[in-house]
């Protein structure tokens, strides 16, 4: 186990913050938000899965530190990341008295980081808020950016906002209580980021299967750091979407957000759902000639090590084309999609044949 306290610097102006990532950190909430500015009252929101062994602590630090502390806790899973969870956490806030000088504190997973930025960045027309993200998957991905939003039945995020937090404090030991399909999950966006941005980390990763598979914590606190640098600087470059660079982090996503949507939320995980769009986006670039199939059976071989279900589920391709037709990659009505021309580098490329994306269904 180390000590060692990372921190990974998000450059975004006014709304720049700090990551924080350390083992046995949790206990330095409280004193961590009390140095970003005047907080009285904290709204912590959770799942009942996580609300036991981490939100109850991170209240009570938050309670030693002299800020009020109130928790809601909405059940696990994406089921609840939903327009109607939401209005009950705006209505629990409500009753709670929280006003615009409440923080919200999501303590929790992907869902629950998505769900607790996007009620922070409506409620009262926006509240600030802090992640403590206590899964892989929100560790390395979803709680730096400031992406939050809810699903509709038709297709996952399609509402949300940019609402960037005021801090992320990631404890790598509250992973080793993570199941392990959920620990595994992250593992996907793990190594989605050596794929499109960094060859060597990918390498890094292919050479640690086995402390990976451990969750030996030295070796996840760097991975968690690489991954958190990697997104940063993706996010300082594009942090609204508007020139395309940080589409690249939707590598494998719009496979998955149709597989995820076709087969019902809450049956796939958010990463086993990537793992299979990866295969998916590297058969792809294979058939369009970008990579060769040295790149595809690298990849593949990288996820089987991991134990990640990597092969696509049998899916209607008119439905999962119809799925896609949502995609926020999108534009004037053309279908995009992210894809490698080599180790460590994706483009969006748009004007792909259907045919062709049918085919790399499977």
């Amino acid at each position: 186990m180390t000590d060692n306290v990372h921190r990974v610097h998000v450059a975004l102006g006014e709304r720049s913050y700090d990551i924080e990532i350390g083992s046995g950190r949790l206990g330095r909430l409280g004193p961590l938000l009390a140095s970003l500015g005047k907080v009285s009252h904290a709204v912590v929101i959770t799942d009942a899965n996580v609300q036991e062994p981490y939100a109850l602590p991170a209240a009570e630090s938050l309670s030693a530190a002299e800020i009020d502390v109130d928790i809601i806790s909405v059940e696990p899973g994406e089921e609840s990341k939903s327009v109607e969870v939401a209005a009950g956490l705006w209505n629990g806030m409500l009753e709670l008295g929280a006003d615009r000088q409440a923080v919200v504190v999501a303590v929790g997973g992907g869902v629950v980081g998505d769900l607790a930025g996007f009620v922070a960045a409506t409620f009262l027309r926006g509240l600030r808020f802090f992640q403590v993200p206590t899964t892989l998957l929100a560790q390395v991905d979803s709680s730096v950016g400031g992406k939050v939003g809810v699903n509709l039945p038709e297709g996952k995020n399609m509402v949300g906002a940019f609402w960037q937090p005021i801090g992320v404090l990631i404890d790598p030991n509250v992973l080793g209580t993570l199941p392990d399909r959920e620990y595994r999950a992250g593992l996907a966006e793990v190594v989605k980021y050596g794929v499109i941005l960094d060859a060597e980390f990918f390498g890094f990763l292919e050479a640690n299967v086995e402390q990976l598979n451990r969750r030996e914590p030295g070796c996840l606190a760097h991975v968690v750091t690489r991954c958190c640098r990697l997104k940063a600087d993706v996010v300082e470059a594009d942090e609204f979407e508007r020139s395309g660079r940080r589409a690249i982090l939707n590598y494998g996503h719009t496979f998955a957000h149709a597989f995820e949507t076709l087969g019902g939320y809450g049956n796939l995980l958010h990463g086993e759902a990537v793992a299979m769009g990866m295969t998916c986006a590297a058969r792809l670039a294979q058939r369009l000639r970008r990579v060769d199939e040295a790149f595809v059976a690298r990849q593949t071989a990288l996820l089987e090590r991991l134990q990640l279900p990597f092969a696509p589920p049998k899916v209607d391709a008119e439905a999962a084309l119809k799925v896609m037709a949502h995609d926020k990659k999108v534009s004037h009505g053309t279908l995009r999609f992210v894809l490698p021309s080599r180790l460590g580098h994706v483009e969006l490329v748009g004007g792909i044949d259907p045919r062709e994306v049918a085919a790399a269904l499977g």
